[in-house]
Formats: C-alpha cells, structure tokens, sequence
C-alpha cells in the first residue's frame, strides 16, 4: 500500500484509506489511474484482487504498489471501497466491509435494485448518496450514459416515453474482451477464421445482439437494466422505456440512440442550450459539417458527447438524438469516483444521524 499523507479536507475530517477491489481489471486500472489524475484526498490506497492476480504491480503517485489478494485482513483499516470485481465477489465481502465500517460504492449489479441502496449518477441524484447504509451502487454504464442527457431534458417537459439503441463496445465486457477484438481483427485481416473465447461470437467486422440472459419478455438483462435502473435513479417508476442493445466492433466507448417523448412539444433549440449546459455533457453538433458524436471522441475523456439533436418527425411530442460516451471511464471508473469526492467532500463515508443527513440534502438541492 502507499503510505502517501494528504491533509484533511474541507469537513475537518483525515482524509480516508482507500482501497480498489479488482484492481487488475479495466475498470480498475482505471479507478488507479482516475485517483491519482484527479488527486483524490486519500491517506494510503490498497490494491486488491483475486488470489490468482495477486502480485501485479502498480505505480501510484511515483510509489510502487502490489495488488494483494482480497481477505478479511486486506480489507480491514479500509474507510472506502471501490469495487470492480463482480456480483458475486461483491455481496461474499460486503458483509465483510460492514463489519470493519467501510462504505463500498460498487460497480456491480448486485445491489442496484435494492431499495436500501442508493443508486447513484452524481450530476443526476448525488443527494440519495447521503442517505447509503454502507453501500452505494454504480448504475449499468449504458444507463450512466443515457440518463446525463435524460436528467436536464426533462426539466423542459416531463419523460413520458424513452427508446433507446445502444451500440456497445468490447471495453463493456472486459479487458480480455478487447484483447479479443484486437487478435480477431487481425486473424480476419490475415485471412485466417477469428476465434472467440470471451464473447459468444467473433466480435472483428461484424456485430451481435447483446448476450447477457434473455428474460422470459424477449427483453436481455441489458436492457432490463437500462429501464429498471433508469426508474430508480429518476425517481420515476412509471417510465416507459424500451431498449435494444447490440455489441459493436469497437474498442472502448459506447454510443446510444435515443427517441425521447415528451408530455408536451420540447423546442430543438431549447433542448441543446439545456445540454450544452448540462454538467458532464458536450456537445458535438455541427450540421453544416455533417458531424456529430463517436466513440474516438470520448475515448479517454470524462464527457459525455451529444449531438444531432433533432425533432422527430413522427410524434410532435418528440425529440432524438446521439451520443457517445467512455463506458471504461464515465460509464464505470470515473461515475464512482465521483462519488467518492463526493461522500469525502460532504463528510458522508458514514452513514449520518438525521440530522445530519437533512442538512446535506438541503445544502445540495438550495
């Protein structure tokens, strides 16, 4: 671990110790990374993995850290988890962190839908966060994307109808998946037939429905996500929304079409200034050029691009639009790090007393 000292934020309090579990993934060599770029206030950071990754090392802040395999041990002293690691690597050591009273943001989906976890979008509904009982969920990276264009639109007119395409690349199903790309790209470029070992079918020059588990409704648990995680983080159950998500040969970085309807006619012009004010949003919209958003724009960037921003001509009610956004940074690493500043910045690591919790609400929302 790295015994790097920062001084006490803000609130008074010593700044935390931190720790990221599954620091070898994608995700997390980017949380390392997001830590240090974006100088997270922390006393000492602790690398954690599998007891198969064990080992690996990592430089942080000019120090050379070993990722140690996770335990009651090596997670014990932790003031704040970030977690990369998977559904189930997540609720064996959640308890694990309760116990030694470390709040977890989590970038699996094992908690999102429980109604005692904040599920949480900063720009979006930071203030739920205030309100964890030990863990704070990261949404899907597709609803991430989505819901930094939805959130500042509906302040025009209320949500009545989402349908949304997503165009997912192989960073959304790991470092080994894009690896895949890579090799299956180059055997297809060589004559030779692609292999396929982490996605179902050869992802070089071709695309695919999205593979997670079909639901009895016809819908994928991807798109599932988008619709139920999506109703939560609007507060807004009786959203309709339809999804169809599709694995595209790209590296890093998804894209999302989306058809928005509205409770009443939304100006075009409107809804741009709306995002090109939006926190987390910019705007790609050059139609002299004929140039909008992709994936090469936003790969390595914190932003979320929007553009071709348009009325739809079927429904006077009616908005569509495109975006792009970095699933690996935005969609994932960057959103809980956010978070993090957040709960370190508002003295919220703890679950608070009510009144506590009152105070910070109001203090966001005035």
């Amino acid at each position: 671990m790295t015994t790097a000292s920062r001084a006490p934020d803000p609130l008074g309090a010593c700044p935390p110790t931190v720790a990221v579990l599954g620091a070898t993934g994608a995700v997390g060599r980017e949380l390392i990374a997001l830590l240090e770029q974006r100088d997270f206030p922390l006393d000492s950071l602790r690398l954690l993995a599998s007891p198969r990754s064990a080992g690996a090392r990592f430089t942080f802040r000019g120090e050379s850290l070993v990722v140690e395999a996770v335990s009651e041990e090596t997670l014990a002293g932790a003031d704040l988890v970030l977690a990369s690691a998977g559904g189930s690597v997540s609720r064996q050591w959640a308890p694990v962190m309760g116990t030694h009273g470390a709040l977890l943001i989590d970038n699996s989906s094992a908690f999102r839908l429980d109604p005692q976890t904040p599920l949480v979008v900063p720009e979006v509904n930071l203030v739920t966060a205030s309100r964890h009982r030990g863990i704070i969920a990261n949404p899907n990276c597709t609803t991430i994307l989505l819901l930094l264009a939805l959130a500042p639109l509906r302040r025009l007119a209320p949500l009545r109808r989402v349908v949304v395409s997503t165009y997912q690349s192989a960073s959304g199903a790991g470092a080994q998946a894009m690896a895949e790309l890579e090799a299956a790209s180059r055997d297809v470029l060589q004559g030779r037939q692609p292999r396929s070992r982490v996605l179902p079918h050869s992802l070089a020059f071709n695309l695919f429905l999205h593979n997670s588990p079909l639901a009895g409704n016809g819908y994928c648990e991807e798109e599932l996500k988008m619709l139920r995680e999506s109703r939560k983080i609007l507060a807004q159950p009786d959203l309709r929304l339809s999804a169809t998500c599709v694995r595209v040969p790209v590296l890093r970085a998804h894209a999302e079409a989306v058809n928005i309807e509205f409770d009443a006619p939304v100006p075009v012009e409107a809804a741009r200034q709306v995002l090109a004010e939006a926190p987390g949003v910019m705007m790609i919209d050059d139609w002299a050029a004929n140039r909008f958003p992709m994936p090469s724009d936003v790969t390595g960037k914190d932003a979320v691009a929007v553009g071709r921003v348009r009325q739809d001509l079927s429904n006077p009610n009616g908005l569509e639009l495109w975006l792009c956004g970095d699933q690996i940074r935005k969609g994932a690493a960057l959103n809980a790090v956010q978070i993090a500043e957040a709960m370190v910045r508002h003295g919220w690591l703890r679950p608070p007393f009510p009144k506590q919790l009152n105070q910070g609400a109001a203090a966001l929302e005035s």
